[in-house]
């Protein structure tokens, strides 16, 4: 090959490398096998509180989900009630859940939202989360930042700042705010981002995607949620049937290249959720496929 063409073939690589959306370094990638729709949807374990582990994992699968984010403390099965899952389980305790994601072939890929202290509670939650080979962690301990970045680095695996509700009586809660949780992250390991609970945006008057773009490029993971209307007092609704505008989520999620996991927390029907949980997933599976996705 001549030189000239050798020089003209790496100008082209360059090129493309830089116009590539890459995903955020050393990223813990999910498997394509878990995508439906164009995403790696599933549900958050919060849906099913009123449940068990063992049941959470069977009423994910129910509903179409391939993927769970798992919170601290949920008790373990029908028939160990007084078992509790979280960081603090023991070896016998993970490999059980393991076995249970395995039979229903779902894959746990973030956990949360779970507080942050010191350096000791950080590293056991690490390597938790390495053990159940997680792709994030969901917190809102702003104040641990310096610990959760040094964790991060060593484990390789990213974190996602959650947001609740705008609380009208108490300033001093900031999360709500896209723009806070950018000033928070943006300087730090591009493994650090957001966990963005759309339908807590909704609550707090935010339109879902205005407060995506603000976080572009530091979308770890979603708590993807629509709403009967915008305030305190809504509730979840399936998917395109509230005020949340998912199609335009979706399309904001995928233009800018998001590779997390969206999770259903559906925090209505707590009973009876798994057809309108069901619900979400179809219509995710039903615009990805629309959209060639």
């Amino acid at each position: 090959m001549s030189l000239k063409r050798t020089l003209n073939c790496a100008s082209f690589l360059i090129a493309a490398a830089l116009s590539w959306n890459w995903p955020a370094h050393g990223e813990n990638m999910i498997p394509d096998e878990y995508k439906t729709g164009g995403f790696f949807i599933g549900c958050q374990a919060y849906t099913f509180r009123l449940y068990t582990v063992f049941e959470a994992i069977e009423k994910t699968a129910d509903a179409g989900g391939k993927v769970i984010e798992f919170f601290p403390g949920q008790k373990l099965s029908k028939e160990e009630p007084n078992v509790s899952f979280d960081h603090n389980a023991s070896a016998e305790t993970i490999q059980k859940v393991k076995d249970k994601l395995a039979q229903y072939h779902i894959k746990a890929v973030n956990y949360g939202v779970v507080e942050v202290k010191d350096e000791d509670q950080a590293r056991k939650l690490f390597e938790f989360a390495k053990t159940m080979g997680l792709r994030a962690i969901t917190t809102e301990s702003v104040d641990a930042i310096d610990t959760i970045e040094k964790m991060v680095k060593e484990y390789d695996i990213m974190v996602g700042f959650h947001d609740h509700p705008r609380q009208p009586n108490n300033a001093s809660y900031r999360m709500w705010d896209p723009n806070y949780v950018l000033s928070v992250v943006k300087d730090r390991d591009p493994r650090i981002g957001s966990c963005a609970d759309t339908g807590h945006w909704v609550r707090s008057h935010l339109k879902p995607v205005d407060c995506l773009r603000i976080l572009k490029g530091r979308i770890i993971s979603s708590h993807l949620k629509d709403l009967n209307e915008m305030g305190l007092k809504a509730h979840d609704v399936p998917y395109g049937t509230g005020v949340s505008d998912v199609s335009a989520i979706l399309q904001e999620l995928k233009d800018q290249g998001f590779t997390g996991n969206i999770s259903i927390e559906y925090e209505h029907h707590w009973e009876t959720s798994v057809p309108e949980v069901a619900q979400c997933i179809g219509f995710v599976r039903g615009y990805g496929t629309a959209k060639g996705w």
